[in-house]
C-alpha cells in the first residue's frame, strides 16, 4: 500500500508543478490555489508513505515521478523541446527509478 500511495504522491507533485508554472509567479488565484492543494496533498502522501519506506528511497521515487512527469507535461502540453539528450536524461532517471525500487527492502 505504501508504494500506491507513493506512486500518488508523485503524481500530485507533477500536478502542482504544472499548476505552479501556469500561476505565473502566484500571480494568478486558480493555479495558485491548486499548487497550495496538490503540494499539501503530495507532501502528506509522501511522509505517509515514510513510515514504510526508508527516507532514501521514498524520496528518490517521490522525486523521479515528479521529474518524468513534469518532463511529459512540459512536451506534451507546454511546447517545451524534445531532443535527444533530453530523451536520454529522463532515461538514465527512469533506470535510476527502476533500481531503486528493486533495491528496496519493503
Amino acid at each position: 500500500m505504501a508504494w500506491i500511495i507513493l506512486f500518488i504522491a508523485g503524481l500530485l507533485e507533477v500536478v502542482w508543478a504544472a499548476a505552479m508554472k501556469q500561476s505565473d509567479g502566484f500571480t494568478r488565484l486558480q493555479p495558485s490555489i491548486v499548487t497550495l492543494v496538490a503540494m499539501l496533498g503530495s507532501f502528506s502522501l509522501l511522509a505517509w508513505s515514510m513510515r514504510v519506506l526508508p527516507l532514501g528511497t521514498a524520496y528518490t521515487i517521490w522525486t523521479g515521478i515528479g521529474a518524468i512527469g513534469a518532463f511529459l507535461v512540459g512536451v506534451m502540453f507546454m511546447g517545451e523541446s524534445l531532443t535527444m539528450m533530453r530523451l536520454l536524461a529522463a532515461g538514465l532517471i527512469v533506470g535510476g527509478l527502476v533500481l531503486m525500487r528493486l533495491s528496496a527492502t519493503a
